[in-house]
């Protein structure tokens, strides 16, 4: 009964009431539930309801959060639409914008028609076509002898037996940015080469949106007739091609090919899929020769899955060397023109543009009254053009993904107008890298780097971040692993374009067009500020820590930091959260800084950035937090041990098992000593950073320890340049993984030897005890990387992403035309 009584409830304890039928017993025979069933039944049901809601709510706030990795910032746009249009900036719309091929040019609009040029050498059983920027190819040398960033340029191309030279110049006029011509020169690399054929291949592609209109004599095509949205209709012309100096050519050879591609990034493909060797070249005279050339067009393997994006029409002009080809593009808005820019006009308009050039060069950077030799000036000359003529033009969209979401996202579309670090390995836009690219770039064009910062912040998002590497179409994707393509939300780089603002701010003769600039550049550069303080916040105060480092600690020897830039730059062992960064700290320092200068140049609250600057600048609180006495440096904090290294695995071997059937063993990590909390003992560029940055006192002992570790052999100086690592730490020069070599952990890299002798001229004139040791410094790590620098470009004919601290040589990929140029200003002591 107690169990029937707690089942039916109290009423049906009681008994029935009066009139001989309870309530309960009436509903029943009513068909009614039980008025407590109900109750419980519309609780369940709340509960439910609650829940569900409670669910509901929490997708809808993970929906939420993960939206923000795509939602763009609110505040108005640095650079309003149109901005780089043909009609706001007719000087800039064209450009050498496609710094991944050898020579082409391009528009600064999203999906516009691009011309390039590729080059086949008729000397061999297959065909070698030359288009895009590959080490793999093996030129001798590549790359812009002069480029003013905005009119004309000349470059030099020299590959195994030939030489080309390719120079354009561009004319104002009319609504679609004006017309261009290009010239291209070939020659025998040396007298005593045997003549030989050449082919050159000249081609215009639509990208998307446009029209293009063959016309063809013969079998030579004459000329491309077209029309796009930014540039209206205009005319390219082949001109029929002269000796080096002007007059007729007697003979060549022509072909050309309509094509359809599946997108740019495919060109190459689609051309090599159309060369045949059936023609033959018959000068008067002389033998006939087998030659490759296009022919009908074979579909690529996949192709009819993939609609045709790129309309492709190539002119192909076989010839002997020497020779040369001249091509121009006419805008059909140009109403008055004076006439076309070939022949003797084009060679007039690239002297007289070659002249200003020099003049503006001396102007700038003093480098003949500095002393340097012909020379040297014109290496210094190539660095600068390397760099101006690897600027590049991008429209699309990255891949991103945050914790709050399930699948990778397509960001926000959008152009970018960035230079590249290297035209061959990594051509597009690196955060980091930019920094340093426009501390060059805007001593000789500071409009140039406020367009270029601007073009940058305008891809922030919502929440202040910035993707750190900017793969933004097929062209950039197609030449990335496809693991480095996600960019993830919790990464940064350090942010070197205050770097850029601060000699920015320093420019003399500023006034409301640049006040205007800092205006609509605070919203985003104060919440990407805030996004730092915010997501890389270390565990103490005033203290901060990369996020994104690798955490395989069996794989790595050290798992790499790649979000700050140095890579596989030895960090504490294992990654932790309590782990304290000294060169973010610094970056963090710097940033401070300039934002308080931005804010009181507008009138805005500038105390809290102040407060934060003279906090991370206080020395007492830095050794504090940063200092090693043990190790006698200032050092990264975090859970480390200094007993690690790589070793083969044991591999089990079965019963019975044959040794060949065995897997090879890897390379692993092991510790031989357990981790702790403590300071990391790898002196080298991170150590520095309180130096670099100009954060010491001129007063402070530990900056003469700091000189006395750059100056001393055994652990960071060489007599080409400031070591990454010390020779005396543990991984000097040590791989990471079996296949991974030694990055940041031993090779010179010039970026971080540009802010060293930038910081040893700032403590040269400051009054101290270590004044005359960082004058001595100065002089001698100056005068090693001009030397080194110049010594192997002349040997190599590149500048390199890094250099050898045992030998100078370069080292990595290549041309690295990013922050190597900033030997420039070394060169020129402007800093």
């Amino acid at each position: 009964m107690a169990r029937e009584r707690r089942r039916r409830g109290p009423e049906a304890a009681r008994g029935p009431e009066k009139g001989g039928r309870g309530p309960q017993a009436a509903r029943r025979e009513r068909g009614a539930p039980p008025r407590r069933g109900r109750a419980w039944a519309w609780a369940l049901l709340a509960l439910l309801a609650l829940g569900a809601a409670g669910l509901a709510y929490g997708l809808y706030g993970r929906w939420r959060l993960g939206r923000r990795v795509v939602t763009p910032h609110p505040a108005p746009r640095v650079l309003p639409a149109g901005s780089s249009g043909p009609r706001a900036a007719p000087e800039r719309f064209w450009g050498s914008y496609r710094p991944h091929v050898y020579f082409g040019m391009r528009p600064r609009s999203a999906r516009p028609p691009v011309a390039g040029l590729m080059w086949l050498r008729q000397a061999a059983a297959e065909a070698r076509l030359r288009h895009t920027c590959e080490q793999s190819d093996g030129l001798p040398g590549y790359g812009w002898l002069l480029h003013d960033g905005l009119r004309f340029g000349a470059q030099e191309i020299r590959d195994r037996g030939l030489t080309l030279r390719t120079e354009f110049v561009k004319r104002p006029g009319g609504e679609h940015g004006g017309d261009w011509s290009w010239r291209v020169t070939a020659w025998p690399q040396s007298a005593g080469d045997q003549p030989s054929l050449v082919s050159l291949l000249f081609y215009v592609a639509t990208d998307g949106q446009g029209t293009l209109q063959p016309h063809v004599e013969n079998t030579r095509l004459v000329s491309v007739t077209g029309t796009s949205e930014e540039l209206g209709h205009f005319n390219i012309t082949f001109h029929k091609p002269t000796t080096e100096t002007g007059e007729a050519l007697g003979y060549a050879s022509y072909n050309h090919l309509d094509a359809r591609s599946p997108g740019l990034h495919r060109l190459t493909d689609v051309v090599k899929s159309s060369l045949s060797n059936r023609f033959v070249y018959a000068a008067p005279g002389g033998p006939k020769r087998r030659y490759f050339a296009v022919d009908t067009y074979q579909a690529l393997p996949g192709e009819p899955d993939q609609a045709p994006q790129s309309h492709l029409l190539l002119h192909q002009v076989t010839l002997a060397l020497p020779c040369r080809v001249e091509v121009t593009f006419e805008s059909g808005s140009f109403a008055e023109r004076p006439g076309s820019l070939v022949g003797a006009v084009l060679s007039e308009e690239l002297a007289g543009h070659v002249a200003a050039f020099e003049r503006r060069f001396e102007e700038t950077f003093s480098l003949a009254r500095k002393g340097f030799t012909p020379q040297q000036q014109s290496f210094a000359k190539a660095a600068l053009s390397n760099m101006l003529g690897g600027m590049g033009y991008f429209h699309g969209h990255s891949i991103v993904q945050s914790a709050h979401n399930q699948h990778p996202l397509p960001y926000p579309e959008g152009p970018l107008f960035t230079a590249v670090p290297s035209r061959s390995f990594f051509p597009r836009g690196f955060l980091w890298d930019e920094g340093f690219h426009q501390l060059l770039l805007a001593r000789w064009d500071p409009a140039l780097s406020r367009e270029v910062i601007a073009h940058w912040l305008d891809l922030m998002n919502v929440e202040g971040w910035i993707p750190r590497e900017q793969i933004l179409d097929d062209e950039a994707r197609a030449k990335v692993p496809p693991e480095f393509i996600l960019q993830h939300n919790e990464a940064a780089n350090p942010p070197t374009l205050f770097l850029v603002l601060q000699q920015l701010l320093r420019e003399p003769g500023q006034g409301p067009k640049e006040l205007s600039y800092l205006r609509r550049l605070f919203p985003r550069l104060r919440t990407w500020y805030e996004w730092y303080n915010t997501t890389q916040a270390g565990p103490l105060p005033y203290t901060f820590r990369w996020r994104g480092r690798d955490q395989d600690t069996d794989r790595f020897l050290n798992p790499k930091t790649l979000t700050s830039g140095l890579d596989d730059y030895p960090r504490a062992s294992h990654p932790s959260p309590a782990e304290r960064h000294l060169d973010l700290r610094c970056w963090m320092a710097l940033a401070s800084g300039v934002m308080a200068q931005v804010a009181e140049r507008l009138g805005e609250p500038a105390a809290e950035y102040r407060h934060m600057q003279q906090a991370l600048s206080d020395n007492a609180l830095l050794e504090e937090q940063h200092w090693a006495e043990q190790l006698g440096m200032f050092a990264d904090y975090g859970n480390h041990s200094q007993a690690v290294g790589l070793q083969r695995e044991k591999v089990a071997v079965g019963p019975g098992q044959p040794p060949h059937q065995l897997p090879a063993p890897r390379l692993v990590r092991v510790v031989r000593k357990p981790p702790k909390l403590q300071f990391v003992g790898a002196l080298g560029y991170v150590s520095l950073f309180p130096f670099l940055l100009q954060l010491l006192r001129p007063d402070s002992p530990r900056l003469g320890g700091i000189l006395g570790d750059m100056r001393s052999e055994e652990k960071l100086w060489s007599p080409y340049g400031l070591r990454s690592l010390a020779r005396t730490s543990p991984l000097y020069m040590k791989h990471n993984t079996e296949h991974d070599p030694p990055y940041w952990r031993g090779p010179i890299w010039i970026n971080m030897n540009y802010l060293a002798v930038r910081a040893l001229h700032h403590y040269a004139s400051l009054e101290g005890p270590y004044q005359q040791q960082a004058v001595a410094l100065y002089q001698e790590l100056r005068a090693n990387l001009i030397a080194n620098l110049y010594r192997q470009y002349a040997a190599s004919g590149y500048l390199w992403e890094q250099y050898s601290d045992s030998t100078g040589q370069g080292r990595g990929c290549y041309p690295f035309t990013g922050w190597s140029a900033l030997v420039v200003l070394v060169m020129a002591e402007e800093y």
